[in-house]
């Protein structure tokens, strides 16, 4: 039984390391018109594990999974070159009837 116990934390750990955090733009909140929810989510991660992941977390179908990748810019200020990281973000399209507050914590 404590075994169970342990293994369902590791999955819960891993969960919330793949959902970042949610992406708050206009074009994501006409998303939401249309029940899709965008999430910022690692470079590695992956279209099962995106939706294993916001099903287990927020007890919600999902229909399907977009990801798209960001490339980084090179910015310059004061001269000095910088360089901005990669970002993922991952669509996901809920059941019809199912919807997520990305206002509140999970």
């Amino acid at each position: 039984m404590a075994a169970k116990k342990k293994e369902n934390a590791q999955v819960a750990e891993w969960m919330y390391e793949i959902i970042r955090s949610p992406v708050v733009t206009e074009k994501s909140t006409r998303g939401s018109e249309h029940g899709q929810v965008t999430f910022k989510v690692p470079t590695t991660a992956t279209k099962p594990q995106v939706k294993a992941a916001v099903e287990a977390l927020f007890k919600v179908k999902v229909k399907g999974v977009n990801t798209l990748t960001t490339k980084g810019k090179t910015k310059v200020f004061k001269g000095i070159k910088a360089f901005r990281s990669d970002v993922k973000k991952a669509i996901v399209t809920l059941e019809p009837g199912q919807t997520i507050d990305v206002g509140t914590g999970v």
